[in-house]
């Protein structure tokens, strides 16, 4: 439809050209049948050549696990790339070998290195996950599929569990609720290229660096909030701006409603009055009023 968004976030998918995307969306309820563990034949195959897009808690979780800074873990781990529905960059994760279709660099042939803090798209598979936004609607809708690969046998393991139990079972709660502003400006961005944004203009050149510095170094952006005039261009508490020092959760949460606030001219972070009534009037004198 036309005034309908509608994309993937999360899927793994290695060819879509073979079809292995069920197109049924799946509701909470919804159960199917899967299991992986290490007597699985394909056990690992899934880890090689995989298409991973790291979401920020991805990277937050990870360079704890690693007790690296965010800086270092991008040069090691990740590649640039462009997400294409939103025209924005992210961060992928780095597969070895010729062409990437080698093994993930935390695999071993016992498993995974870094289990316990995976990417989110590596908890959701073999489920896949998507937003649908219609043109009228300012909320997102969430929905889920069923991606059956040809390499892989989980899917004929005798164990059934619904979605919402999956769900719980791989400890997505705190990912989808961390990631949840990263994901709605993905959406936003999609939707305005695909359906027509206000004046169908694209951000500029340095918001999209600022959406990937939000997004993949949280040390990095912590620098600019606090080395910069971020704290007094907007109206944020004292208790606030203490938190935001050490505590990486909640900066995350500012950089998205920051990014929305510019992005969209959402009303998500507030302008101290000072700077406000200055942008107006450097506004009134581009436009030559007085």
């Amino acid at each position: 439809m036309a005034n309908d968004s509608e994309h993937t976030i999360f899927d793994a998918v290695r060819d879509a050209s073979a079809g292995p995307v069920e197109p049924v969306r799946l509701k909470e309820s919804d159960g199917f049948c899967f299991h992986c563990h290490p007597d699985v034949a394909c056990w690992n195959v899934c880890c090689h050549g995989a298409d991973v897009t790291l979401t920020p808690y991805d990277i937050l979780s990870l360079c704890r696990r690693l007790e690296i800074k965010a800086a270092d873990f991008l040069a090691r781990f990740t590649a640039p790339a462009i997400w294409g529905p939103a025209g924005l960059p992210v961060a992928k994760l780095r597969m070895e070998g010729a062409e990437g279709k080698g093994p993930c660099s935390f695999m071993i042939e016992a498993g995974c290195t870094v289990y316990a803090d995976r990417p989110a798209t590596c908890r959701y598979y073999p489920l896949g996950f998507g937003s649908f936004k219609t043109k009228d609607a300012e909320a997102v809708d969430d929905f889920f599929f069923l991606v059956r690969e040809s390499h892989c046998r989980g899917h004929a393991e005798a164990r059934s569990l619904s979605v919402a139990e999956f769900h719980h079972e791989q400890g997505l709660a705190d990912y989808d609720r961390l990631n949840r502003g990263w994901i709605d400006i993905l959406m936003k961005m999609a939707s305005w290229k695909t359906m027509g944004g206000p004046g169908g203009e694209d951000v500029s050149k340095q918001t999209k660096q600022m959406f990937f510095l939000v997004s993949t170094d949280v040390d990095g952006f912590r620098r600019f909030v606090f080395e910069t005039k971020f704290l007094e261009s907007y109206d944020i508490d004292d208790e606030a701006i203490e938190l935001l020092r050490n505590d990486d959760e909640a900066l995350l949460r500012l950089g998205f409603d920051w990014l929305k606030s510019v992005m969209f001219r959402e009303s998500t972070l507030t302008l101290r009055a000072d700077v406000l009534q200055e942008s107006i009037a450097r506004a009134r004198g581009d436009l030559g009023a007085t």
